[in-house]
């Protein structure tokens, strides 16, 4: 059976509506999104500029752009300012808008003898293994986990020498 013309008008233009207005959700304007956040020490050009090579010591790196994020492992004269601006996203991540890493390379009397820039670009994916680690007694069945317990306490509570437990558990373990 049809439904009358009015009716179906009426259907028509509901779903219209809830389908403009799922649309409208996708997009926010400007003033409703949150800034972008700038994380870890993102260096400033026009100051890494006033550093030169050969002349600028490990005093004046720390005056101009600050402590580094890090220094390399294995090398101290080695230092790296890591930095990225990200904006958060739908469902609480974070999108990486510019990520940069500047690594300052000193010598042993704390000259300036490098400086050099790596972007995202320069990255390199990782892939992440989901493999665990087993640990020992983890093996039971749901059953064993169910019924484990079953019988290692007393009913009582404590014995006649006022200890809590029972001979299967003596103390309070």
């Amino acid at each position: 059976m049809a439904q009358p013309p009015t009716r179906l008008n009426a259907t028509r233009l509901l779903a219209a509506l809830l389908g403009l207005a799922a649309l409208a959700g996708c997009a926010m304007p400007d003033f409703m999104s949150f800034p972008p956040q700038v994380r870890g020490n993102k260096v400033d050009n026009e100051l890494l500029a006033q550093l030169v090579p050969g002349t600028s010591t490990r005093a004046d790196a720390t005056a101009l752009i600050g402590s580094p994020t890090a220094r390399a492992t294995f090398d101290d004269n080695t230092w790296l300012y890591i930095g990225e601006v990200t904006k958060p996203v739908i469902a609480g991540t974070n999108a990486v808008l510019d990520q940069q890493v500047v690594v300052l390379t000193f010598d042993q009397q704390g000259v300036l003898r490098g400086i050099d820039r790596r972007s995202q670009g320069d990255s390199v994916p990782v892939s992440v293994v989901s493999r665990t680690t087993p640990a020992p007694g983890n093996d039971a069945s749901f059953l064993q986990q169910l019924l484990g317990n079953v019988g290692k306490f007393n009913a009582a509570g404590s014995d006649s020498s006022g200890r809590q437990g029972g001979s299967t558990n003596p103390g309070n373990f």
